[in-house]
């Protein structure tokens, strides 16, 4: 795992192989005979407990996430934030797994409805959010009497060994029997995953290309998904929006994360009678970010999660110029003292029509795509 703040080596991971899944899921599938049977109030206890636990590490993991993935130190510690609230949200949600008692036609009898848990569940978690995805899952699957087995992105997989060291002690001290939450690093977990019929729903957060493939891969055994995919989220501006508001929304939209959310804000599309005066706003506050090390607070974008993506970036600005689009705040990648990992790049704003091809796709980066428009019909 190589950090994109720094470019430094920061430790190295063994990736599992077929053996080690095999053993995995034998033992998740052993857990769960187990684990179903503990009454639900109770599992939400020891998922109460694994959210006292991430109090108690929310700084030293948030830095993690800062650090190896590159977002800002407040942005890694808000992901934690939002895996300590997923498990108060499961701790109440654990007393309330209704079923419905229903009249029946046949005399003195009711009918009952009671939920079963599904078994293991596998869980398929993308870099830029490195923490807070799995938790989402894996506190609800917890409490509903599900295990679940996490392939964490091979970009940031510290972060899922960490979190695996921080709930292990948790179980342990509960008596929680192995398997109940597992961890299998490397890129062949997500295929086999998503080929096993010992695994009734898969959850995949990634790309639309790659949800495409789980979605019909585990569609092919009669397997569910849950699939949380890429996006190109728009913001249109009125003639009567609040400037200043816009400029707190579309600024953090767009440049939060280095524009590597799948809700990130990839296109604002602007009144004609606001339009110029939108622009000059935007470009005052790029001019006033500030790009560096995401774990100083003074810094506002921090870098890409490596090289590769950087190509996409610089890429896509080239796409945007041969399509006749216009450049108004200058893109690049950023060099020297402070930037050395070649991950850096500045925000950038260009101004295009909306039947380009390079708009009608998500860019996983921090490129805002402007167009203006007349009538709020054409905006939508």
């Amino acid at each position: 795992s190589y950090s994109p703040v720094d470019g430094k080596l920061i430790s190295t991971i063994n990736a599992a192989t077929k053996n080690d899944y095999e053993k995995t899921i034998e033992t998740a599938e052993k857990a769960f005979k187990q684990w179903r049977l503990v009454p639900a109030p109770k599992r939400g206890e020891i998922v109460r407990q694994v959210g006292e636990e991430l109090r108690k590490y929310k700084e030293p993991l948030g830095k993690l996430v800062s650090y190896e993935m590159g977002k800002s130190l407040q942005e890694g510690l808000g992901e934690v934030q939002e895996m300590i609230d997923i498990c108060d949200f499961a701790v109440g949600l654990s007393r309330q797994l209704y079923g419905l008692t229903i009249a029946s036609e046949r005399p003195n009898h009711r009918m009952m409805e009671q939920w079963q848990p599904l078994g293991v569940v596998g869980i398929i978690s993308a870099f830029n959010f490195p923490v807070a995805v799995w938790s989402w899952n894996a506190a609800l699957a917890w409490v509903c009497g599900d295990v679940c087995v996490w392939k964490p992105s091979s970009k940031t997989p510290l972060c899922a060994i960490a979190c695996q060291n921080i709930i292990s002690k948790v179980f342990k001290d509960n008596n929680v029997p192995e398997g109940v939450s597992c961890v299998l690093i490397g890129n062949e977990v997500g295929d086999l995953m998503n080929a096993d019929k010992r695994i009734p729903l898969v959850s995949f957060t990634g790309s639309t290309r790659i949800g495409r493939h789980v979605s019909k891969t585990v569609a092919e055994r009669f397997g569910k998904t849950i699939l949380e995919l890429g996006g190109n989220n728009a913001v249109i501006v009125s003639q009567h929006a609040n400037l200043e508001m816009v400029l707190k929304v579309v600024v953090f939209g767009a440049v939060g994360t280095a524009g590597q959310r799948c809700t990130s804000t990839r296109r604002l599309i602007v009144h004609e009678s606001v339009y110029n005066k939108t622009i000059d706003v935007l470009k005052k506050a790029y001019a006033q970010l500030s790009c560096g090390n995401p774990l100083h607070a003074a810094n506002h974008v921090g870098p890409l999660i490596d090289k590769q993506a950087v190509e996409h970036y610089l890429n896509a600005i080239k796409q945007v110029k041969s399509e006749g689009g216009k450049i108004i705040v200058e893109g690049g990648v950023l060099t020297g003292k402070g930037f050395e990992s070649g991950c850096y790049v500045k925000p950038c704003i260009v101004e295009v029509k909306n039947e380009f091809k390079i708009v009608q796709h998500e860019t996983f980066a921090p490129i805002l795509y402007v167009m203006n428009y007349k009538t709020i019909e054409q905006a939508i």
